[in-house]
């Protein structure tokens, strides 16, 4: 078989991809034949995928044509050297991509366009900030009249991910390898993305803990991770009265985040910030049935190491139980820091590299 055939993606995962794409592209003709390729925002559901526009613009001459609504994501381009010392041609382009085909339809009912576009609103613009959009609303009536709204069911769904999958162990180890080492914005999360569509890849050293499990250096790929991690810090006395939908905010936006996962849960995790000069820590959890064992120390070294941390002319962060671990690790106290922080804690430092 050829290894090809392997870069398949289910029909969920295509459907998830497709639905999770902030703009979509759509290839379609006019009766006359006329090719149209347009990038456009889109919704997908029941099946069917969405759009919208001016009942006199382009998209209203292609009711009833057939069509083709395509999606990508690019996890990482990785240069010939990554996998190979000496050959050009190896280098490619890590990426997932789905095409749906179908024939557009005209929607016109106006309430059944006051749905399609309350979907559009709740994926775009989540926050809300509208009054409610009402097929009968006076604000709303006339407009929802004069708009297109278009569906296409979808007829035909082809996903593809190209992962790494047809790449040899040592191959995959390398390249994991040189991307930690590059360290630009998405490469440590495209490695878990490679580690995930390549479960029988060898364990990079810098992820290979010796207590038995290996590390993640990009928490936030898999569903759970998010909620897993804010209930792993409940109770700890550095977050008192923050919220949880805080934490998580917080979590999202840090450059860097790293953990462990045991059987899909997370059981540690590690966050930091940095402007390019300093960086801070936040969060350094690990689950109590794991503590003492070393798993500490070892995410402690992953995220000094990461590439949004290591070229930082210093890391900071604030402790007050937890000293001796990260002296250990080269951090001193900073005096002149302390009446930043409540009195009980103390603000370590260490030298970047």
């Amino acid at each position: 078989m050829r290894k090809e055939a392997f870069f398949g993606m289910s029909r969920e995962d295509s459907l998830d991809l497709l639905a999770d794409a902030r703009v979509v592209h759509l290839a379609t003709t006019t009766p006359v034949r006329q090719p149209v390729l347009r990038a456009s925002n889109a919704v997908v559901m029941e099946g069917a995928v969405f759009f919208h526009g001016s009942g006199a613009g382009e998209k209203g001459t292609t009711v009833g044509m057939p069509a083709v609504v395509s999606a990508e994501e690019v996890v990482a381009e990785i240069p010939s050297f990554m996998i190979d010392a000496r050959r050009a041609c190896v280098a490619t382009t890590l990426y997932r991509s789905v095409q749906a085909h179908g024939h557009l339809e005209q929607v016109k009912d106006r309430a059944e366009k006051a749905r399609i576009l309350r979907a559009f609103m709740a994926k775009y613009q989540p926050e809300g900030g509208f009054e409610p959009l009402e097929a009968e609303s006076p604000l709303y009536g006339a407009a929802l009249d004069e708009m297109l709204v278009l569906r296409m069911p979808i007829e035909h769904l082809d996903g593809k991910a190209k992962l790494g999958q047809n790449r040899e162990p040592e191959e995959l180890a390398r390249m994991m390898e040189k991307l930690w080492e590059r360290g630009l914005p998405g490469d440590p999360r495209a490695i878990e993305v490679i580690r995930s569509a390549n479960p029988g890849a060898p364990v990079p050293a810098f992820l290979d803990w010796a207590g038995g499990l290996p590390l993640t250096c990009a928490l936030g790929t898999a569903p759970a991770d998010l909620a897993q991690a804010v209930k792993l810090l409940e109770g700890e006395y550095w977050l008192a009265g923050l919220r949880p939908e805080s934490i998580a905010r917080a979590h999202e936006l840090s450059q860097a985040w790293v953990g462990a996962r045991d059987d899909g849960l997370v059981i540690a995790s590690a966050r930091a910030v940095s402007d390019g000069k300093t960086a801070w820590i936040y969060d350094v959890v690990v689950d109590r049935p794991w503590r003492g064992r070393g798993l500490g120390t070892a995410l402690m070294r992953l995220l000094l190491d990461h590439p949004a941390v290591r070229s930082a002319a210093a890391v900071r962060l604030a402790t007050k139980d937890a000293q001796p671990l990260y002296a250990r690790l080269g951090f001193k106290d900073v005096s002149a820091w302390k009446r930043t922080f409540a009195s009980s804690e103390m603000v370590l430092e260490r030298a970047g590299r």
